[in-house]
Parts: structure tokens; sequence; C-alpha cells
């Protein structure tokens, strides 16, 4: 007899469905599974055999042919566990009940019976929803967070005798997450702007960054504090969104890295002797890397410059698109990758270029072939450029500093401002220039001002885009309605150039 039994498949993020089409037969006892499967789905065989085997099912002299399809899709992880079991158990007339056409069942089987979790649930539940399925069996995870799904049903099961008491219409014992407690937990922040001294312009610019989403290079002799601002500019940070969460909780389990926080942007600082691999994600089954984990909050990469040019320009696909695809000879993956990238570098070798306090020992080759290490290209897709001084204590006023709670306070209200302009949970950093334009025209003197500068300093079509952006988010922090010219100012200033002829709201090219 055969039996079909609905799964989910993933590739990336991507969920597809996955039929187990089983037949059971008299012959020689064996189990065949055909559609592609690699070696953790092949060694379903045996663990479904001693799991009906210890559930007192005996396939003694049955020949059982599972297919996965679609068979042209290559299957990999023990996703399939469960389904196969059940199609074993009706295919063989072992028990009466049939699944609904309208559901899923994921989970990997322990040799009792049990079914356990595995990596990549949360993205099958969001892909079962999206292919219209009505029910999902899968096993219960502590940290799984509490979800609630419109049209979809979860059914959290810890055995495969569960699975079909609730197919036979017998009711399942909830279970209760912990996700509330692991909240709580991660409100508790261990840094706070308040504590850094000075740097006030610094905290302006990672205040901007912050609000619409740009990215920040950071240049400065050793100790003058990059890793330190770096470090706390997650704090400033709003809180992710529900959509946000799902999304960052299904990267982290198909990484199989550990999840520090639920509702916190997550922080990535991956060290320079980081594989191209391990920073961009890879693997014959590609799995997600640092710019992926990223997603959603902020990749910092200090001392840029000791990173592999390799690594740096394969960086150029994330930064620009927010999405990285890795392929591969057997697939081809695409992973989101929008975060706020983070970049701290020393002036040259010794560190101490341009400073007063410490002679630079570099030679003039020197210099040039360690700036030389970062491309132009990456260069050009940074939005702010800051030059760091190390700060004079004695001159600062220690009872002066904002705390990081006051700063979100108008980066969450900014950004308000843009999800409403722009109709989604998009910053200025990301939205599409033609819609930027559209709701944020500018006005003729600003546009000259532009012109007249980029042609002066040789700047790209991208520093130009950049340069607005940047001016509408200081406009929305400054809760203004259009960008003003004063932004405009502030903007260039941000990249490192001085405006010359700006005076009393007028510019005079």
């Amino acid at each position: 007899m055969s039996a079909k039994v609905n799964s989910i498949g993933l590739k990336g993020l991507e969920g597809y469905r996955v039929q187990v089409e089983v037949e059971v037969m008299e012959g020689v006892e064996s189990v065949i599974i055909v559609g592609l499967p690699d070696a953790s789905v092949k060694e379903s065989r045996e663990r479904v055999s001693a799991a009906l085997h210890n559930m007192g099912h005996s396939i003694v002299d049955k020949k059982i042919v599972v297919n996965l399809s679609p068979a042209e899709q290559k299957k990999n992880g023990p996703l399939f566990d469960l389904a196969i079991a059940l199609g074993v158990l009706i295919g063989g007339e072992f028990v009466s009940e049939k699944p609904p056409k309208d559901a899923a069942f994921i989970g990997a089987l322990s040799l009792d019976g049990s079914i356990v979790p595995v990596q990549g649930m949360l993205p099958c539940v969001l892909a079962a929803k999206q292919l219209g399925m009505k029910k999902l069996y899968l096993p219960f995870e502590p940290y799984f967070p509490q979800i609630a799904i419109e049209d979809l049903e979860l059914v959290y099961v810890s055995s495969v005798h569960e699975v079909l008491e609730h197919l036979s219409g017998k009711p399942v014992l909830p279970f209760h997450s912990v996700e509330k407690v692991s909240e709580s937990k991660a409100i508790v922040l261990d840094r706070d702007f308040k504590q850094i001294i000075g740097h006030e312009c610094a905290k302006r610019a990672l205040e901007i960054a912050a609000a619409g989403g740009h990215h920040v290079m950071m240049e400065g002799p050793p100790g003058c504090g990059k890793s330190m601002l770096a470090e706390t500019f997650p704090t400033i940070l709003p809180q992710l969104s529900k959509d946000a969460q799902l999304e960052k909780v299904s990267l982290y389990q198909l990484a199989d890295a550990p999840l520090d926080s639920l509702t916190l942007p997550p922080f990535r600082h991956p060290h320079h002797s980081a594989s191209a691999v391990s920073i961009i994600g890879g693997g014959s089954n590609p799995k997600p890397g640092e710019v992926s984990l990223a997603h959603c909050g902020v990749q910092f990469l200090d001392e840029l410059a000791e990173f592999s040019k390799k690594t740096l320009d394969m960086l150029r696909q994330p930064l620009q698109n927010g999405k990285v695809t890795i392929s591969r000879a057997h697939s081809t993956v695409t992973y989101p990758s929008t975060f706020i990238f983070l970049a701290a570098m020393n002036p040259c070798p010794c560190g101490y270029l341009g400073s007063s306090k410490q002679y630079c020992t570099c030679t003039e080759n020197k210099i040039r072939a360690y700036q030389n290490r970062v491309s132009g290209p990456i260069l050009d897709r940074m939005d702010i450029v800051l030059t760091l001084k190390p700060v004079n204590l004695k001159e600062m006023n220690f009872s002066s500093t904002e705390s990081s709670l006051d700063i979100r306070k108008r980066i969450v209200a900014a950004r308000q401002r843009q999800y409403e302009r722009y109709g989604a949970e998009i910053t200025n950093g990301e939205v599409l220039l033609e819609r930027l334009l559209e709701v944020s025209p500018l006005t003729e003197k600003q546009k000259q001002l532009m012109h007249d500068i980029c042609m002066e300093h040789g700047l790209s079509n991208r520093v130009h885009v950049k340069v607005t952006r940047i001016a509408r988010t200081i406009a929305d922090l400054n809760n203004e309605e259009k960008i003003s010219d004063q932004a405009m100012i502030e903007a260039f200033e941000l990249r490192g150039i001085k405006v010359k002829g700006y005076q009393l709201g007028e510019y005079h090219g």
C-alpha cells in the first residue's frame, strides 16, 4: 500500500513543499530512499526502523521505497524523519489514521520513537504558512519564540505515538515557552553612551547612523575610542520587531549559532583572521555567515585593513543589496544581510600618523600600501567617515553626557517617521532612491550645491546618493518635513567635506 505525507524542505531560508511518498511491499527487508537525499537523510532508514521496532511494529520481510518529491531538488537534514515514519505506518497498514492533505510534519526521530528538534524549524514554520498549510506538527523547543501565525495551527509533539493520538482526535498537552525569561534578560545592558567621555561629534554621527541605517568608517590612532564607540552603538538601536525577531532566530538556527537575545539587534564582531567563508557564508550545504547573522543589527570589523582583500571585496554585494547569494555546485541560496556596517582602522601600520603625541615610524610606501588594503569601492559604500582623536580628559565635563536611553528615544521617533513615510519598515539607508526623491525632493539650490561639491571633490554618484540619504535622516531627527539646507551641509561634513560659500541660508557657488 502507498501513502503520501507532507513535509517541508529548506533551501537557505526559503522553504518548499516535500511530498514523502512511501510504498510498502512484500520482499527482502530493505528501506530505500530516493529523491536526491544527502547522508543525513539516508540515515533516516536506521532511525525510522529502530523507532518503529520500539513501538512494536515490525517491518521484517517488507521492502519499503521512500520517494522525496520533487525528485530534482536535493534534500538535506533530518527534517523528514517524522514524515517518513508516519508514511511507513500508514503504507504498511500498521495504523488506520491518515493525515489531512493540508498538514505537514517535521522533526527528527530518536531510536525510542521520540521526536527531537532540528535546525531550521522556524524557517519551516514560516514556509508552511506561505505554502498554504493549515496545520504543522513539530517537536517542541524550549527557547522557540512564542509566535501566533494566522491560519496555521502549530501542534507540538514529543513522540510518534502523540502524533497518532492527535490524528485520531485526542488532544495533546500544551508546552510552555521560556521566551519571557529570555526577553527580560535581554534588556540588561552592560554598556551605555553616558560612560563615554567626549567624542560628541562621533556620538552625533552614530546617532544619525542608527536612525537611518547608515554605514560608518572610523579612523584614528590606537586608544582613541573606536572600538568602545562601536561596541556601545547597539545600545541606541531600537528593539527588533516581531518579523525581525523571527528572521533573526531563523538565521541563527540554520547557522547553529547561540542566540544571545531575542529582542535586541545582533552585534557581530569577527576577528580579522576569520576566513571569507565564515564572514560571507558557505560550505557544501551553504550556511549563513557573519553578514547574515548580523541581519537587522550591526556588523563591526575592527582593524579593517588587516582583513584580506578578498574578504573585504566580498562585502560589496551585501552592503549594496542587503542580501548575499552563495553559489555551490549542488545548490545556490540567498540569505538576507541588511545590517549597519561599522568599520575601524588605524591611519598607518604603527597607528600614529598625524598624532601630536606619538611619532609615526612608517615610511610613505608602507602608509600607502596599508591604506590601499581597503579598496576604493568599499570606501565608496561607507556613508559616514569619522576621523577620531584622543580625548583630553582634563578638558571634559563628566556630567553632561547623554544616556543611551535618551538617544534611543530620538532614534525610535525618527525611524517611526520613516516607516510612516514609506509605508513599511524601511530606513533612509535602504529605501529606493526613486522613492526617497519622490517623497523628499531637493530644491534647486540644494541640487546646485550637490553638483558643485561632487565636481570639486571628484565624488561618485554613489556618494551623491548617500549624502542625500544622510540629509534626509538628519531632517527626521530634527523633526523636519523637508530636507533643510543645514541638513545638507551637515551630511557633507559627515563625509569629511567642508562646504565653502554657505552663509545665512544661501549658497554661493
